[in-house]
């Protein structure tokens, strides 16, 4: 039974921010646009006719990849490479963004006749980025041109050392040291670095491989007649490694991921097809949200786990058995994935909650932490808590952390700082990684928390939800999903919408899931109409949900047994104000 008074939540964890809603008169100028469709593009800061148009339509402007500095060097010494059969190497790094920029430049350049082969570097054996046995061996092997893809803008010393033998091209879209020098490549192609002229800077590592395939084909074409190899056949690689790097899918991310999932839809890769099936997907079905919880995972995986290598023999077999067996065996890694982050992330939580939970920043490691799923570990902290998180794999002589962090913690910046501790380190704003030697751990995580303490002084620590529209329940129905497709593909910077409905009534909840810990609700909207709902990592709450709540949610879509239903997913709950 559920009791008839109120009581008081433990719920409500994130600060609500709820947009304001338009009006009538401003709807108006959006002619033939559902309401809830003009409010969702004002919250996202599109609040002019034309720029709707072309923001639905994904009709984002492609900049010509020759605005991008270095582009017009790369394409020169790689076509001359071509011309003279000099061996290149294409060295990307082994997580989904990294592994399928190194699959479309090797598939560009074969198509054009290139000596390329792929290298990505071993996660335990020899970390992220750049590293000086590798680059000897591939000297010692007879390559002369490396390109790297997701990697290498930090890499001054070791691009100093290689380029006495080799040519190197740096594509990458992490962020420069801003008090260093780049390293000295004979060319460096990324928006992000001073005086690039390139228009938007938030393309991914595939994003920037494609923009260099497309000067190459581009190049190609104007000098040879029509181009080998047509550009929409490397769009399925860009869409799955943007969606899955977190990048804004806004402006040329937006562009380039429609077109991409047009392709998975219609005509995906062999590799890409049998992973769908072990996802349980079919054409038609792979959207952004397919991306992230179910292609990309799956990918990343194979770096985690074993090696990223074979992601990328996924990706470019043509053989249906192999791609069979291959995407079998990224499905049991990834199953070894999840086993292996919870066990992560409860060792992680239980450390920092006995050191210091007050602690602006978190910090836990451990010699039985699994490299690959640091990150993940670091990510369900930082969610959970509201705060800056690393977490670290202790080794003998050489230690390795993940960082994750909050809008209001620079997390590279940061290490910048800590730079005399670290051995190498890289990152956005928002992630980080780095190795070190493990006699500098302690030192490390004093310093991390003493430039959190003073950077976060008086922030609350407390996420907030961004609420789109309140709404009634039973005003949702399938027309509503129609309209919110209008909107996709949502992700970083363009989020799946959140709803707001008051006074909702709960007829039923119970923790679901093989440990409980998922919350399954069943909540009644106006008409007197059940609705399914879940929450996931809530299962806990069960006990202390009263008969009524403010829910926010996403609208999804649930499919059981072929038939689709409705489904609230639940981001937040609270005491109902009405």
């Amino acid at each position: 039974m559920y009791p008839e008074e109120p009581v008081k939540l433990p719920l409500q964890s994130k600060r609500w921010k709820i947009a304001a809603p338009v009006s009538e008169q401003y709807v108006a100028r959006f002619a033939g646009l559902d309401p809830l469709v003009v409010q969702l593009l004002r919250n996202r800061h599109i609040d002019q006719p034309e720029l709707a148009r072309d923001f639905l339509a994904g009709l984002s402007p492609e900049s010509s990849p020759f605005q991008l500095k270095g582009m017009s060097a790369a394409v020169v010494r790689l076509r001359t490479a071509i011309r003279r059969q000099d061996q290149i190497a294409v060295y990307g790094d082994f997580d989904t963004d990294g592994v399928t920029a190194t699959a479309l430049l090797v598939d560009a350049l074969s198509a054009m006749g290139a000596r390329v082969e792929p290298y990505i570097p071993h996660r335990v054996d020899e970390g992220y980025g750049l590293n000086l046995p590798a680059l000897r061996d591939l000297y010692r092997r007879g390559v002369r041109v490396v390109v790297t893809v997701d990697c290498g803008i930090r890499s001054f010393y070791e691009v100093d050392q290689a380029r006495r033998g080799l040519d190197l091209i740096i594509t990458d879209h992490h962020t420069p040291a801003g008090d260093r020098p780049l390293p000295p490549a004979l060319a460096i192609i990324n928006p992000k670095q001073p005086d690039c002229s390139y228009p938007f800077d938030d393309l991914s590592g595939v994003g920037l491989a494609f923009k260099l395939a497309q000067g190459l084909l581009q190049a190609e074409g104007s000098g040879r007649g029509p181009a080998v190899l047509a550009e929409e056949t490397l769009l399925d690689l860009v869409a799955l490694g943007t969606v899955a790097d977190l990048v804004p899918l806004l402006d040329e991310n937006r562009s380039l991921v429609r077109r991409g999932l047009e392709r998975l839809n219609e005509s995906p890769r062999p590799g890409v097809e049998a992973l769908m099936a072990e996802s349980s997907l079919r054409r038609g079905e792979v959207d952004a949200t397919a991306i992230g919880f179910r292609l990309g995972p799956r990918l990343n995986a194979a770096g985690r786990i074993d090696t990223a290598m074979l992601a990328y023999r996924l990706l470019t077999s043509r053989d249906p058995l192999e791609t069979k067996e291959l995407a079998q065996r990224l499905d049991a890694l990834n199953r070894e994935r999840q086993q292996l982050t919870e066990q992560t992330v409860a060792e992680a939580e239980a450390q920092v909650l006995d050191d210091d939970p007050a602690a602006r920043l978190y910090m836990a490691a451990s010699a039985d932490f699994n490299a690959g799923v640091v990150g993940l570990a670091a990510s369900r902290l930082s969610e959970a808590y509201y705060r800056p998180a690393v977490v670290v794999e202790v080794g003998p002589e050489m230690s390795r952390g993940s960082c994750r962090s909050i809008p209001e913690f620079h997390i590279t910046e940061a290490l910048d700082e800590c730079r005399d501790l670290l051995a190498r380190h890289g990152g956005h704003a928002a992630a980080a990684g780095f190795t070190l030697p493990t006699e500098n751990l302690d030192a490390l995580r004093q310093r991390l928390k003493a430039i959190a303490a003073e950077r976060l002084d008086g922030v609350v620590l407390k996420p907030v939800l961004e609420i789109d529209a309140e709404v009634a329940l039973e005003t949702l129905d399938w027309d509503t999903v129609s309209a919110l497709k209008m909107i996709e593909p949502c992700g970083m910077d363009n989020p799946q919408p959140v709803f707001l409905s008051r006074a909702v009534e709960v007829r039923g909840r119970r923790p679901i899931g093989s440990d409980g810990k998922h919350l399954k609700l069943v909540l009644v909207d106006g008409r007197g109409v059940a609705w399914d709902a879940i929450f996931f990592r809530q299962g806990a709450l069960s006990p202390d949900i009263p008969r009524r709540v403010d829910i926010a949610y996403r609208l999804g879509v649930n499919e059981w047994n072929h038939q689709k239903r409705l489904q609230l997913e639940i981001q937040d709950l609270g005491e109902p104000s009405v």
